[in-house]
């Protein structure tokens, strides 16, 4: 597998954003008056997005009402903060300027609204002219047309893309766009969760693994 470019989910994937998403939910808290949780039962929620990440902060049961106003205000922290303590992956942009030195394409394709993905991206530094949100498309992830998106952005076949992610829903995606996957085992990964029983074509423990692929 030598693809010519990689479509890489951005939280818990390309960017380590839980530190900055964990500090927003417990800002949220400290509003309501609970005291913080630890950032070791947060992390692991990062990549279900701010609904999940509500439900474990004020609970499952939360009423629908309750819930869509408290994620409008956890986006609204979040993104007053959103690239504190965010940083790449320990590896990945090493990753990347192989990708550039090699003239290889890459992207990102996350379920992350545009309003944060952008300027996330932008506030590490980081240009692309491939970045499909969770908004671009009337669906996102695990539906492929995300993926079938991004590659037609970089004006290539579904088969010569990869899509590396942390979430099963990621590794779903492409093998119904019919684009090989990487599963990101170094990512968010719930304890009661398995990568390599996702059917990725491959599963990497650090981002420095990629490289057999550039």
């Amino acid at each position: 597998m030598k693809p010519s470019a990689f479509l890489f989910d951005l939280d818990g994937t390309l960017v380590d954003t839980a530190p900055d998403m964990a500090g927003a939910l417990n800002r949220l808290r400290a509003e309501n008056n609970l005291p913080a949780l630890p950032y070791a039962l947060i992390r692991p929620w990062v990549s279900h997005g701010a609904g999940a990440l509500v439900r474990l902060g004020f609970g499952a049961d939360i009423q629908a009402e309750r819930l869509d106003a408290l994620k409008q205000r956890y986006l609204t922290i979040y993104a007053a903060n959103l690239c504190v303590d965010s940083t790449l992956f320990p590896g990945m942009a090493d990753v990347l300027k192989a990708l550039s030195s090699q003239g290889r394409a890459w992207g990102v394709v996350t379920n992350k609204p545009a309003f944060l993905t952008e300027p996330l991206l932008a506030g590490l530094g980081l240009s692309t002219p491939c970045i499909v949100s969770g908004d671009t498309l009337p669906v996102n992830k695990p539906d492929p047309a995300p993926v079938r998106h991004a590659c037609a952005l970089l004006d290539l076949t579904v088969n010569e893309c990869v899509m590396v992610g942390d979430h099963k829903r990621d590794i779903d995606a492409a093998r119904a766009a019919g684009s090989p996957s990487i599963a990101a085992a170094f990512g968010y990964i719930q304890s009661d969760d398995n990568p390599h029983d996702w059917g990725a074509d491959a599963v990497v423990q650090h981002a420095d693994e990629l490289h057999q692929w550039i």
